[in-house]
């Protein structure tokens, strides 16, 4: 007799589908990597993802439809045919102004069919390298799992929106995830939200994305997310990153650009000088084999606590000649240590949701 279906709960739909697979790890030239994460709760606001090019896009095809594109963009639209592609369109709309020369139009196309060698180029860059996603939304439970998904679907969405673009992520990409999680004058309004309360209504999460390399060339970008640490194989011990090139923005939503068309639109603590760029990509290089670099959210570790990072530092010296997923799995034990410890001394308001990632130089 057929078990009857159960509909999932909400809780447990979000676990599930905020959890992702181990058959996505990418694979990488002197590369391990792994990732895995302990709800405070069922359900949490902790995030995590392996980003894998190969697996998820079929690069081959976005290629060929690049140098396509820019072979087409060359070709003149013959008389009478209706607007074949943007460029068609926009050389149309040239014509229509004075001045226009026959020359103007062929530049325009020259133009952009160079754009599309270089989205070909930079697509094929995603054959060697992955992508790590982090986000912790604010609390834990099903909103803070519901916030999780939310940059969750933005982060994929525009993620496409890039590629068939740039054939890359480019910084205007994290502005668009920024500005998705900011609180809109207009929602603030409806909901009779009091202007001078900046935490009333807010969605607020962390979030750290990067993209490793083979052999340990990291390139990231951090929104309010703990800073990462690297673990030295040869000394034994967390190295220290010269903090001037860890470039790191406020969280999520808090911070609009001052030249943002949209600026007056949302509400931000304080308007950012400049929008992000390609200075703000921090990067880190994992020198040796056998070096580490540990990803995590608060949950873990704040960044700041010294004795914490000592415990952190002791678990890496005992298991760093491990597995990424034994060492991820083992500092997550001791997270889970510490909870037990804040629980029996009452202190469970302290108790969060616990994520490690390892990337490893194999």
């Amino acid at each position: 007799m057929a078990t009857p279906y159960a509909e999932p709960s909400i809780d447990e739909y979000l676990r599930r589908r905020l959890m992702p697979v181990e058959g996505a790890i990418p694979h990488l030239p002197g590369i391990e990597m792994y990732g895995n994460s302990i709800p405070a709760g069922t359900v949490g606001g902790d995030l995590f993802e392996y980003i894998n090019f190969q697996q998820r896009y079929d690069i081959d095809a976005r290629i060929q439809r690049a140098l396509k594109l820019s072979n087409e963009f060359l070709d003149p639209l013959p008389p009478g045919m209706p607007p074949r592609n943007s460029v068609d369109d926009h050389v149309a709309w040239l014509k229509s102004k004075p001045g226009y020369t026959p020359e103007v139009g062929s530049g325009y196309r020259a133009a952009r069919s160079s754009e599309q060698v270089r989205v070909a180029e930079d697509l094929r860059e995603l054959y060697t390298s992955a992508g790590v996603l982090l986000v912790d939304a604010q609390g834990h439970g099903i909103i803070s799992a519901k916030i999780a998904s939310t940059v969750h679907d933005t982060f994929h969405a525009f993620m496409l929106s890039e590629l068939d673009r740039y054939g890359k992520i480019t910084p205007e990409f994290f502005e668009k995830i920024n500005l998705r999680l900011a609180q809109s004058v207009t929602a603030r309004n409806a909901l009779g939200r009091d202007e001078h309360d900046e935490e009333s209504g807010r969605e607020i999460a962390t979030m750290l994305y990067g993209e490793v390399h083979p052999y340990g060339y990291f390139r990231f970008v951090n929104f309010g997310h703990p800073p990462p640490l690297v673990f030295s194989a040869e000394f034994r011990k967390f190295m220290k990153i010269d903090q001037d090139r860890m470039v790191q923005f406020l969280a999520l939503g808090l911070q609009i650009p001052e030249d943002h068309p949209d600026r007056k639109k949302y509400f931000s603590m304080q308007l950012r000088e400049a929008r992000v760029k390609s200075s703000d990509v921090a990067e880190i290089t994992l020198m040796s084999p056998g070096d580490i670099l540990v990803l995590y959210t608060d949950g873990v570790y704040d960044g700041n606590d010294e004795q914490t990072g000592q415990q952190l530092e002791a678990v890496m010296r005992e298991h760093y000649w491990q597995s990424a997923k034994d060492i991820c799995n083992a500092l997550l034990q001791q997270a889970v240590k510490q909870d037990e410890y804040f629980l029996r001394n009452g202190q469970a308001d302290v108790v969060d949701d616990k994520t490690v990632f390892i990337i490893k130089r194999s």
